[in-house]
């Protein structure tokens, strides 16, 4: 199963290390956007931005992320129904 473009990463993580194969299968599947909410969302961003960029070597890893700790999942479903990606209208809520 794909991912669709935009991506609502919904905390709290059952498990961290889930994170590095979840960050690989939304570059896979080209998701515009990881909006990630709940309680230590800038956190879990900062962690997934830095599984994007790597060591910096591959400028074609790129994904857009934002923190939403203070917001609910409805608040931050409607911001992702608002992002601009013409290839796919739908955005997937996932909990790990």
């Amino acid at each position: 199963m794909s991912y669709a473009s935009r991506v609502i990463l919904h905390l709290p993580l059952s498990n961290e290390d889930l994170l590095d194969a979840f960050v690989e299968k939304c570059l896979r599947d080209k998701v515009a956007l990881i909006a990630v909410v709940g309680e230590g969302a800038a956190r879990i961003e900062d962690i997934i931005d830095e599984l994007v960029v790597g060591d910096a070597s591959d400028d074609t890893r790129f994904v857009t992320t934002t923190s939403h700790s203070n917001e609910s999942v409805e608040e931050v479903l409607e911001f992702a129904n608002w992002w601009n990606d013409e290839r796919d209208p739908s955005v997937q809520i996932v909990k790990l």
